[in-house]
Formats: C-alpha cells, structure tokens, sequence
C-alpha cells in the first residue's frame, strides 16, 4: 500500500514539475517586464486552463502537501515564482509575487497583501477575476427577487405616469374616429386589425423614425408603416422632417460623412384624401395604389383597458398632489458658501437655482431620496461626492482594463493593438496604438509645434455593453451608483428601462466608458471636450480615474506660467461641467445660430449651416462666448468642476458640454426616471422632425413603450399587494 501510495505521489510531483516547467517557458517568451512594470499576458491558454483543471482536483484530494506547493503559485500572473511572494493571511491560499505586488497593487504594499489579499477585498484586478461575471449574475438575481417590494414607488409610478398614459390613449381614440369615418361605421363596430411583428424587433415609421409602439397605418400592399404623428400632419398639410441635408452638416467626430438616404418614395404630392384615408406614397411592382390601414401591434383596446384599471388604482389609492418644497429652498442663495450639501453653479440674478444639491454617497440614502427626488423634477442636475468610496476600490486604471480587453481580443501582440481615437483639435479620426494611447494618458502627448495634443477613444471598448467585455467592472461601476432606485439597470424600481419584458429589444444605455486626455487651461482651440448635446434620456456619470500630466507648453502663445499657477486646482478635480437649464434651451439655440459662423468643427473649418444647434454636437462654448451669451440673452449654465469618484446627475433635456481638466476616465450610464418621461416625450417629437439621415433622427429610446409596460407593470404589482393584504392566494 505504500509503495502505491510513493508511486503516486511521485507521478503527482513529477505532473507538477512538468506543467511548471510548461508554464514557465510559456512565461519567458511571452511576459516581458518593461520600465514601467507593464506585464504583458500569458498567451498560452491551454496549458494555464489546464493547470487549473488539476489544481482544482488537487484541492478536492485534500493532500496538504501538494496544496501547500500549488499555492506557490501566483495567483496574479498564473506563475511559480522563484523569488519572494506574499501569501495571504485571511483565506492562507493565494499568494502574490512580490513583482505583481508592486506593478499592479501599489497602493497595498507586501503588508497589505498579507493581512487580505485583493481576491479577499474583492478588488483583484488578474485577467480571470476582470473577466468574472459572478457579481453582475447575483445583481440580476437579487433584482428579480426585489420585484415586489416598494408598494409605494409603485404608487408613485402611478401618479406620475397617468397623464402621459392618458394622452397616448387619447391619440389613439382619434385615431379609431378617424378610421371609422373612413369605413363609414361606427366606433363600436371598428375592428383593428393587429399588426404581425416578432417582439424583438423594432419597427420604426418610414417617414420620420420614430419608433412604432401599438397603433401605425401600414399599406395594405407592401410594407410602409406610417407613425400616427406623421399620419395627422400630414392630414392637416403640414409634414415635418427634412429629405436629406448637406454632407459636410452631417460629419461626425470621426471624419465620416452619412451618405443621403434615397427613399424609395417622394413625398412631393403626396396628400390625404378628404375622408382622411392616405395613400401609400410608394410607386413600384411591388405596392401599385395600396393606402394605409389601421393596425395594433398590442391590440386594439389594450391601452383602454389599461387606462381604465389605471384610474381604478388611483381612486383606490387616493392620489395626492406631489411635493413643491424642498428645504435646502430656505438656503440663503446670498452667500457662496456650501450648506447642507449645496454647491453653488451659477450667479443668475434673482434665481433660486444657482445652487446644486450636492449629497455625500455615504450619507444614509433613505433620507436623501426625497430631497434628490424633489431637485430632480424641477430639472436641477445632482453632484454625487465620494461615490466610488463605497466599493471594493477596484483598479480604473485604463491600462489595467486594456489587460483584459486584449486577452479578450486573442491577439499574441496586444502592445501593437490599433484603435481608433479623436483628434480634439480638429475633430478627426486618427489610428493610434494602445500602448502609445496609455503612455500619452499618463505623461501627455505633443504635436510638432510643441501644444498639447488632446485625443479621445472612440468606441472603446468596440462593444457598447461593459457588461459583456469588463464584467467585474461593470459591476463595481453598478454597485457605486447612488440612488440605485432610479439608476440600477437590473432592479430599479424607478427606472422605467427596467419595465420592458425580457423578450423586447431594448436600447443601449450602457454603461461606458469615456477615456480621454485632458489639459488644465483652456486653450480655445483643441481642448479636450464633449460638445454641446442633450442626451436622450437621464444620465449618471461617474468619474472613476484621473492623471495628471505635465507638460511643457512653450508652443502656446500668451500662455504664462501665472496663468497657469492661477489654474490649478484641487488634486482630485477631472472636468469641467456646463449644464443649461431646460428653459433656457430656446435663447441658448438663438444665440448659436446667431453666432454659427464664429464656431469652427471637422478639420478646423468654420461651421457653415445649421441643422439643429444641439443636436448636430458641433458647438462648444468657450468662457469668452459663455460671457458673450450672458450679456446678450442673460442666460448661463450651471458650472462646476467634477471630482474624482463624483457622480453628476444630468436631467433629460438638459444640453451640456464638457472639457478635461486632466486625463479622465469616466463611466456614464442613461436611465429614464418618470419624472422625465413628458421631456423625453418632447425630445422625441424633436428628433422625428430632423432630416432623416441626421445622426439623431432615429428614435432609439421607444419612451412610450416603456411608459406602457411601466404602467402594465405598476398595475401588475399594486393588484398583487391587494391581494396579500386581503390574505388571497398569491397570482
């Protein structure tokens, strides 16, 4: 017995040396350690899959011997180390060298290691624990187990979601009369017919683009649909929306041109007959004189009959009138000082505005929620401090995240991985490799006459979806957001995103990352910004990392070292914020078609025609035309200075630009609150008037399918609460 029991620890000694031995010359030619401590990966997966198949059945036979020579591993970089390493002394299994302590855990030291290691704080940044999606899994199912809670957000819902359900209603009644008058019967006789379309599929009207939600006219003949908005203007001769517009409007920040989309139809003579019905504008062997039938995609009384159990609900719960005071409105708005978590934005002359709610994320939440809540519907943005204090502190570090991304990507060279970036000084896009993009993210980078050269990823990670490509940081992003009522995307209770059932297609809201450089004065040409835009829906961005670069700026002119003495700020200040008021939208959009010309965009070239001046994201606001404005239209923005680990709050319909004091990483994510719901009503009515290849004509929101199944859900979860308390069955 035990000479089987020597063979077979010989046989498991000699299997470890040869997988070591593997391990190690996969090691010495494919990890290199450069001047920065930067650690290129471990190609070979088979034979690192493969160690951790034995090691797991090494665990499992409880040899301590063996455990106790298996954990002379690194747990960082999958390697045996022939030198120091730290073993953990809360869980005494996982071990880092003393190499991956310093490069990738420098804030925790060799002590730090040992009295928890980062896999037991939850922050361990190795390539298998980035790539881990077992907290956004246990996030989606704590969320489903919440479904029911809250009776009395549900109430609330309720309450503010009732008027936009009964003005949607009340287009579709019209509809119905006008579609009996066509028929020449009687609304009680009117059958609807109901449209065919798989629930994952967007359908869209194919004059204005708006998304199609329950009643459209589609041809009896071929497939035109036709939005109801569109279908009543053009009753009443008055159909918005452009054919195409000019090529150079139409540029985007990568230098790419949207080529002008050839309908297949013209609009020219087109027109609705005198008893309403409308023709399809189509001409071809496919569709020859069809006109346009009334149909359902939900059924034909299906939002009747949820208005009606929805007014039910609101006598039985006897809504009142929601709250129109705040206490931070008794604040002496004389003074600049901070009070009570207040932030002072602006100087308008006789305003009770020019003050931001500016909570702590530690402070307790419960309170708090009302007090943002009442903020929020006047439209107000919020500044969230000390939001990423709460996490795990996993590392945002890009270079730490581009690790992963590149193993993901499978490439044997990922130092050499092209990406694409923006040019901030004249808005093209330029090919950049990752390494050099990082390096210039951390010590700067300069053009040949000796500025600063400000570039921005685009679309990095190439997938939109964090969850998909960094889960782990997905989820340490998810799990800083405050106010996760109206922000957690699995479980919100306020989120009206979070109401579309499973099998619906639903729209990109993120999260994403936004990485840029960044640059502290402002250089009026080539700074690091966003431009002006208003965003679809609500907006939390959070800024996770900055970097500070220095930089010689001999090549800008009347640029003196007192200037930029004056300019510096707090260590943890990332970007500048200019958030204008939702009623200063109109005299803000007079102001730049007024001044259009003196704003330049693509290739340096000034801006010479004006689709729409926020929407097209061709402006950005310097401290001069900030000044310009004021003097003109007496309007200004909310301005502030976002911090490290700050959350900012952005309402929908709210334009805001912003400019990188340093190089910023930042993770921004929409959500639709319902108190925003009427706003993102009208920025959708905006959208379908633009021309129809315009980069924001297409509704990619669907607002009013997600008010309808936010509604259907309230319903669902009020009439379920009844019943409990009545002691029935649950349904």
């Amino acid at each position: 017995m035990g000479v089987l029991f020597n063979f077979y620890l010989c046989h498991l000694i000699f299997f470890f040396t040869l997988v070591n031995t593997l391990i190690s010359s996969v090691a010495e030619s494919h990890i290199n350690m450069d001047s920065d401590g930067k650690t290129e990966q471990v190609k070979d997966r088979f034979a690192i899959k493969y160690f951790r198949r034995r090691r797991k059945q090494i665990i499992e036979a409880e040899d301590s011997k063996l455990i106790k020579e298996l954990f002379l591993f690194c747990h960082q970089c999958r390697i045996k180390v022939g030198g120091k390493t730290v073993r953990c002394g809360n869980c005494n299994m996982r071990r880092y060298c003393v190499s991956c302590i310093r490069n990738w855990y420098p804030h925790l030291k060799e002590d730090g290691i040992f009295e928890s290691c980062p896999v037991c704080r939850g922050n361990c940044n190795c390539v298998a624990c980035l790539r881990s999606d077992v907290l956004v899994k246990e996030m989606k199912r704590k969320a489903k187990t919440k479904e029911d809670e809250h009776v009395e957000f549900s109430v609330y819902l309720l309450q503010t979601l009732l008027p936009h359900l009964r003005l949607l209603d009340e287009e579709q009644m019209i509809e119905n009369e006008t579609e009996a008058k066509i028929q020449g019967i009687s609304i009680s006789e009117l059958r609807v017919k109901e449209a065919v379309y798989s629930k994952d599929e967007r359908v869209y009207c194919d004059n204005c683009k708006t998304s199609i939600f329950d009643y459209h006219r589609s041809c009896t003949l071929c497939t035109f649909d036709l939005c109801l908005s569109c279908c009543r203007e053009l009753r009443s001769g008055q159909l918005l929306g452009e054919e195409v517009i000019n090529k150079r409007v139409n540029q985007t920040e990568s230098n790419d041109v949207t080529e002008p989309v050839v309908r297949e139809w013209s609009r020219f003579g087109w027109h609705a007959e005198s008893n309403g019905r409308i023709p399809c504008p189509k001409v071809s062997d496919e569709c020859n004189h069809g006109f346009l039938e009334l149909r359902s995609v939900l059924g034909q009384n299906f939002l009747t009959d949820l208005l009606c159990k929805a007014n039910e609900l609101a006598q039985r719960h006897e809504l009142g009138t929601l709250d129109n005071f705040c206490t931070c409105s008794r604040l002496d708005r004389k003074t600049d000082v901070r009070y009570h978590g207040m932030r002072k934005a602006a100087s308008r002359a006789y305003s009770s505005d020019n003050y931001l709610y500016c909570p702590r994320a530690v402070q307790p939440q419960d309170e708090d929620l009302g007090h943002f809540r009442w903020h929020w519907k006047n439209g107000e943005p919020v500044i969230v401090s000390h939001a990423i204090d709460s996490t795990t502190g996993l590392s945002w570090e890009p270079s730490v995240m581009s690790r992963a991304l590149c193993q993901i990507a499978k490439s044997r060279h990922p130092q050499h991985l092209d990406m694409k970036a923006i040019d901030c000084l004249d808005f093209c896009e330029v090919q950049i490799k990752i390494d050099e993009f990082f390096t210039g993210y951390k010590e700067g980078r300069v053009d040949c006459l000796g500025r600063p050269r400000m570039l921005k990823l685009k679309d990095w990670p190439s997938t939109n979806l964090l969850e998909e490509c960094l889960p782990r940081h997905c989820a340490e992003f998810i799990s800083s957001l405050p106010f996760k009522e109206y922000t957690d995307p699995y479980g919100g209770c306020l989120n009206l995103a979070v109401k579309l059932p499973e099998e619906c297609l639903k729209p990109d809201l993120g999260p994403k990352t936004y990485i840029a450089y960044g640059f502290l004065h402002e250089l009026g040409c080539g700074d690091s910004v966003t431009k002006l835009h208003c965003d679809m829906s609500d907006a939390v961005n959070v800024l996770t990392h900055i970097a500070e670069v220095k930089l010689e700026v001999t090549g800008i002119e009347n640029l003196k070292e007192k200037q930029l003495e004056q300019d510096q700020g707090d260590g943890s200040d990332g970007a500048v914020w200019d958030i204008f008021r939702r009623q200063d939208v109109p005299k803000l959009q007079e102001y730049l078609r007024k001044h259009f010309r003196e704003f330049s965009h693509i290739h340096c070239r000034p801006l010479k025609q004006v689709i729409h001046p926020i929407h097209d994201q061709t402006f950005y606001l310097t401290v001069e035309h900030k000044r310009k404005l004021k003097e003109e239209y007496g309007i200004e923005p909310w301005t502030f200075i976002q911090k490290l680990g700050e959350a900012v709050f952005i309402p929908a319909g709210c334009p805001h630009q912003v400019r990188n004091l340093k190089s910023c990483n930042k993770v921004a994510m929409d959500f639709v609150s319902p108190e925003s719901v009427g706003v993102c009503f009208g920025l959708t009515e905006e959208f379908r008037t633009l021309p129809i290849n315009h980069g924001c004509a297409e509704d990619k929101l669907e607002v009013k399918k997600m008010t309808v199944y936010a509604m259907q859900d309230v319903i669902r979860k009020l009439e379920r609460a009844r019943l409990a308390d009545k002691g029935s069955v649950k349904v």
